[in-house]
């Protein structure tokens, strides 16, 4: 297949501002350029999806440059209902960093940021050299800025389409970057760029866009929509990517494979066979999670969450550090330990069992484990002592119901 091809057969084309685009993807070389804002320290799998294409162009020989917003991120895109909240510029030169040093490990392109060349244009100039450019009814066609209009929207924020498009152009005019690439929702500030770009330098300039990744439920992933799974592992870690990933459903892990991995057509139409024959097998799911967790951590990271979820699943919580116990563990109930305290007590104090009587219940039935053994004496002594790196005690109740005690 063309590069062209390949992008479509994974469903990674959404709108294209010209149909000589195809060509120029399959014959040319182009330097182009995709970008996001600094609206947090890391990004998240949403972003992945999107950058992992400048991997993919870059493949067939195109260059990629990645654009970290230091000034569209001061101002903040439109949100579809309400003003976005503004941070502060000590919180976004924060997140350039961070982010300017993620993208460049994670995918090794260069990296700019739009503040560079801003920071310096006054009022003035940005209108005269800029918005004398695009008309207002042009800017009012934006379906962000269309819908905004009843409910109000500020200049501030309709300025944004403008910032954005001025970028491209700049991009044009000192690297030669001739294509934006964006998230479908990008699409009107990609073709504000592309409008500034014919009326001030008279040439043409591309964009393309592709459709965002969606969860189960049809939400995008993002920071807004309060799902986001972030690349920056001390956020989320590589044990909760994988539980995320290994977890996903039948119906969106083909297209998931198609769009965060680099396996070819022949290999996930293979994967996607054996999965239908059998799919309590997961094999499109565990590819999934290698595939994405070693691109981004590294074979390591991935190793470590297979470990972690295998022991999991066996029970065996004692092959586990307290660290990894914590990762593993994170949100589920949790309680101090504080001296010696015995096993029953333990059970009937910290909600585990309901009463005394119910807890020697389910000692008697062996449904309670201490750190992954099961314990019947009522009269085990729980403290440093027996917990793991002398930190934390992990009890099970039954087969999936656990609790982290940890002591103090």
């Amino acid at each position: 297949m063309t590069l062209f091809e390949d992008l479509q057969w994974r469903g990674l084309i959404k709108d294209i501002s010209s149909p000589e685009l195809e060509k120029k993807l399959n014959e040319e070389k182009l330097t182009f350029y995709i970008g996001t804002d600094p609206t947090a320290d890391s990004m998240h799998i949403g972003h992945f999806s999107s950058f992992l294409i400048a991997t993919r162009l870059a493949k067939y020989g195109h260059k990629p440059i990645l654009l970290i917003g230091g000034a569209t991120g001061l101002i903040g895109d439109p949100k579809p209902s309400k003003e976005r909240q503004m941070i502060t510029v000590e919180e976004v030169k924060k997140n350039v960093d961070k982010l300017t040093h993620q993208a460049e490990e994670i995918f090794g392109f260069e990296v700019v940021n739009n503040y560079d060349w801003t920071k310096d244009i006054n009022v003035l100039n940005f209108l005269r050299d800029y918005g004398k450019y695009i008309n207002i009814n042009y800017m009012l066609d934006k379906d962000i800025i269309n819908r905004r209009l009843e409910s109000g929207i500020t200049f501030c924020e309709f300025a944004y389409t403008l910032l954005q498009g001025m970028d491209f152009v700049h991009l044009y005019e000192s690297k030669g970057v001739t294509l934006q690439v964006a998230g479908s929702d990008q699409w009107g500030n990609i073709t504000t760029g592309i409008e500034l770009a014919r009326k001030k330098n008279n040439v043409e300039l591309f964009g393309m866009t592709m459709p965002l990744i969606l969860d189960d439920n049809g939400v995008k992933f993002g920071k807004t929509e309060g799902n986001a799974l972030w690349l920056d592992k001390n956020k989320t870690s590589s044990y909760e990517l994988y539980q995320y990933l290994i977890n996903s459903s039948d119906t969106c892990v083909i297209d998931y494979l198609k769009k965060l991995t680099f396996l070819t057509k022949k290999e996930i139409e293979e994967i996607e066979l054996q999965h239908n024959n059998n799919p309590e097998l997961r094999l499109a799911q565990k590819t999934l999670a290698k595939e994405v967790i070693t691109f981004i951590h590294g074979k390591e990271e991935f190793d470590k969450a297979l470990k972690m979820s295998e022991v999991l699943f066996s029970g065996n919580v004692n092959e586990l550090t307290s660290k990894e116990i914590e990762i593993c563990f994170k949100g589920v109930a949790n309680f101090d330990i504080s001296g010696d305290i015995t096993l029953l007590d333990l059970l009937t104090t910290n909600n585990i069992c309901s009463s005394r009587r119910e807890a020697r219940e389910f000692l008697n039935n062996g449904a309670i484990s201490v750190n992954g053994n099961i314990v019947k004496d009522e009269n085990m002594i729980i403290n440093k002592e027996c917990a793991i790196d002398e930190k934390i005690i992990v009890i099970r109740r039954g087969k999936k119901k656990y609790y982290l005690g940890f002591i103090k």
